[in-house]
């Protein structure tokens, strides 16, 4: 075996896939390669793509026990590989179909210990952001500190572009090292050593040799005063170290937050480029519904019941039409009562007027225990959201569907309960509702299998608006049951 690619995992995300996709489809002999997914110890389900890429016959997948950092992962990696030279890879990043081929060529010319690549940063719309390259003031030190440079100090820059032989790491047992934030104890541990030696020499030296004329007496309050110095010096460089990192794993909470976001708004994006080409396309088979029904009435005109559906069929057409016009041309063009300002209960109760009319089922309104009287300026995110889940309960539900508006704690609830079969199980277990394209295994809701589209868009729509979306299986119908809460003060935002 020539190569091992090691990749460490821990939080799911959509460059995953790619990135083993671009390890395991290289443009190099299967049988030279293998690659290697270790996942550091993460509670999420990583099952489908340990499926997808099992074929691959070099391709292994290990578990952590626990989560303890992608360095200590990189070692477990290290440590089950069978390659002459190891290549680090992230779960966000990807190499090109060539890389080793490239490497194999030039370790077939030369005796090679560590090959330094450069590379690009782009952002989630597959631009170029940044490239970095090789320090070439690097090449003046010895081989071992380039190792320990590139490895040992886990600057992830370096780590996810080399190539290094295997032997070197485990010689010189050159290891990547956790989180050193993380590891506050250890510097806990040196700040104490540090205290008890200075007191400790304050109070037990062996004076230097010197005349006697020349022997010079300090008060003692200075002994004192050194050590308690010294001492407070180092608390308040503990108190900092502390904060310190404490801020670090914030703004590394908040910039994986942010990334979230943003690949929620990329889906959106892609979703908003599909819709206008999907509007193109509906737009003529949508007219020559609306012109046979239209045919159908005259031929039909003395048939009162069949003329009812012909009207209804005529309706919704014209309804479609528009609403694929706004998505087409101007999707910022004025819905129904989008720019009214209304309270949020006016808002739901417009929602169900329109499905009442083209639903056979059950709605069933809720706002008792409402007394928010705080109006909502024009925004479309928030009904096109609402409309999304009515509209999923109305598809589901078996007779009725429940709307209950409340207060409570400073916050205003609106709940949406179906009497269908609910969500899927394995999606609810997961934690997976909310996520585009995805499909459920379960066999009891086989026939409400769907991509997760309408479910992605009104959560996402909703959160852009200070919502959060709980979802859940109603213990009283049975059936689905989503709860959207806004806090008062984010509702006045809008």
């Amino acid at each position: 075996m020539l190569f091992s690619i090691i990749i460490p995992i821990y939080k799911f995300n959509s460059h995953i896939r790619k990135s083993i996709e671009s390890a395991i489809n290289q443009k190099f002999s299967s049988d030279k390669f293998e690659v290697i997914l270790v996942n550091d110890g993460s509670k999420e389900d990583f099952s489908r793509i340990i499926k997808k890429f099992k074929k691959f016959n070099n391709f292994k997948y290990f578990k952590l026990k626990k989560n303890k950092g992608p360095g200590i992962a990189r070692n477990y990696g290290i440590s089950r590989s069978r390659g002459k030279y190891i290549y680090f890879l992230d779960s966000d990043d990807y190499i090109k179909k060539n890389t080793l081929k490239k490497f194999n060529t030039i370790i077939k010319k030369n005796s090679v210990d560590l090959i330094c690549n450069n590379f690009e940063v782009k952002n989630l719309y597959d631009r170029k952001i940044k490239n970095y390259r090789f320090d070439l003031n690097l090449l003046k030190e010895t081989k071992k500190k380039i190792i320990n440079h590139y490895l040992e100090l886990s600057i992830i820059p370096q780590v996810i572009s080399n190539l290094v032989r295997k032997e070197i790491i485990t010689k010189n047992k050159i290891l990547f090292k956790s989180d050193v934030y993380e590891d506050i104890f250890y510097f806990f541990r040196l700040v104490f050593i540090t205290i008890f030696s200075v007191l400790f020499l304050t109070f037990y030296y062996i004076e230097l040799p010197h005349p006697g004329e020349l022997h010079f007496h300090v008060p003692d309050y200075y002994l004192y005063a050194i050590p308690i110095s010294i001492l407070i010096g180092l608390l308040f460089l503990v108190y900092f170290a502390v904060q310190f990192g404490e801020q670090n794993r914030k703004r590394k909470k908040a910039f994986d937050k942010i990334q979230e976001i943003m690949a929620k708004e990329n889906e959106l994006l892609s979703l908003g480029g599909q819709a206008a080409a999907a509007a193109h396309s509906l737009g003529t088979p949508l007219s020559t519904i609306l012109l046979t029904a239209k045919e159908l009435k005259k031929e039909f005109k003395h048939d009162n019941k069949l003329n009812n559906d012909l009207d209804l069929l005529v309706s919704q057409s014209k309804r479609c039409s528009e609403i694929l016009k706004k998505l087409s041309l101007n999707p910022r063009i004025n819905d129904e009562f989008i720019n009214a300002n209304l309270n949020l209960s006016d808002y739901i109760l417009e929602i169900v007027k329109s499905f009442r009319e083209i639903s056979k089922k059950k709605f069933e309104v809720n706002t008792e225990k409402f007394t928010n009287k705080i109006t909502i300026n024009k925004s479309p995110e928030i009904i096109y959201g609402l409309r999304n889940f009515i509209g999923n309960a109305n598809k589901f539900t078996k007779n009725k569907i429940k709307i209950l508006l409340f207060n409570k704690n400073k916050s205003t609830f609106v709940k949406i309960i179906d009497d269908g079969k609910g969500f899927p199980n394995d999606l609810l277990n997961k934690d997976k509702l909310g996520e585009p394209y995805i499909r459920t295994l379960d066999n009891v809701n086989i026939s409400s299998k769907g991509l997760g589209l309408g479910t992605f868009i009104g959560k996402t729509l909703l959160e852009k608006n200070f919502a959060s979306v709980k979802f859940k299986n109603s213990e009283t119908t049975g059936g689905a049951e989503v709860l959207i809460e806004w806090r008062d003060k984010d509702l006045r935002k809008i």
